[in-house]
């Protein structure tokens, strides 16, 4: 159910149901909060609406020209490619990773109130092909979509859709682009006009667990540590850290066999080495850390409906540390 926009005052009658379904009638609930912020006049939204699906657009097309990864097609990757890459490798995801950033720079530089989602896909889209790139999302396992865009309570592999973004929102948009015969993928959280306090710190954390990942990449130590020091920051700063989705081998193929929890995993004790590239891209929860599946299949949100927020990059592991690869 759709909750009041204080903006346009749409709002239920003071005895309807009230919009967040609660089960009480509208004067009951959520009455007084709405008219407070309609009294105020603030920028920011009083109450957040539930998130709720609108129309998928159809695929968008990839000219014959652009060199295309394996599951284009027929949506079935094949394969899990190698973790430690080559020095000539190397070079061809630094291609790939570059672009991906610049993607991600360019329609996150569009995201504003009013704008779809299936806009800023468009935008990616767009971009991608012109750097002439295919978007590794699409029919990526039959996903629809050539990026990813979660709003607010969506934790993960949102669908890009027909609902415009509103003031107060937040949205991550995670884009991969294959290019050269490599994936480079990265995401980040975006402000959708004036947020509330508690958003803009939700935002700063989740990208402090970003910084705090990568810091804990160093030759000879154990996967596990990078989870460690993401949770504890996440803790640290009254957050949850999602734990059904996590970080991942990248190249040749999207996802290798090889994950990265964000939170501590003592049975990750897989050794970092020169030359592993993955990503690490903490999902970081207001509230619970458990999540729930829209009926679309892809879809992720938090059990409790309240926010996420997350940001990505890809890193290469170097004898002194990590490289991140997704920049221009």
């Amino acid at each position: 159910m759709s909750g009041p926009d204080v903006a346009t005052n749409t709002r239920p009658g003071r005895n309807d149901p009230c919009w967040c379904g609660s089960g009480q009638k509208y004067k009951k609930c959520h009455l007084d909060a709405d008219s407070r912020g309609a009294l105020q006049a603030s920028p920011v939204r009083a109450s957040r609406r539930p998130l709720a699906p609108g129309i998928v657009s159809p695929r968008r097309g990839v000219p014959p020209s652009v060199p295309r990864p394996d599951y284009a097609g027929n949506g079935r990757p094949r394969g899990q490619g190698q973790d430690v890459k080559t020095p000539e490798q190397l070079e061809r995801l630094r291609r790939a990773c570059r672009a991906a950033a610049r993607v991600l720079r360019v329609s996150g530089e569009a995201v504003r109130p009013g704008i779809t989602t299936d806009a800023l896909d468009e935008i990616a889209h767009a971009e991608t092909i012109r750097l002439g790139g295919y978007p590794s999302p699409l029919n990526y396992r039959g996903f629809p979509k050539s990026i990813c865009t979660s709003v607010n309570e969506v934790i993960c592999h949102g669908i890009p859709d027909s609902r415009p973004l509103e003031g107060g929102d937040i949205v991550n948009l995670d884009i991969t682009v294959f290019l050269d015969g490599m994936h480079g993928d990265c995401s980040a959280t975006f402000l959708v006009g004036e947020v509330d306090p508690a958003g803009r710190k939700l935002v700063q954390v989740a990208r402090e667990c970003l910084e705090k990942g990568i810091s804990a990449v160093k030759p000879g130590r154990p996967i596990s540590d990078i989870g460690r020091v993401i949770e504890a920051h996440a803790s640290r700063s009254g957050y949850g850290v999602v734990r059904s989705y996590c970080g991942h081998g990248i190249g040749e193929t999207f996802h290798t066999q090889l994950q990265i929890p964000h939170h501590y995993d003592p049975s990750m004790k897989r050794v970092m080495e020169p030359g592993l590239t993955f990503t690490i891209e903490p999902m970081i929860t207001e509230g619970t850390w458990e999540d729930l599946l829209w009926d679309d299949g892809w879809t992720a949100v938090t059990a409790d409906g309240k926010r996420s927020a997350q940001f990505e990059h890809t890193i290469v592991v170097k004898a002194d540390g990590a490289e991140v690869l997704t920049v221009e």
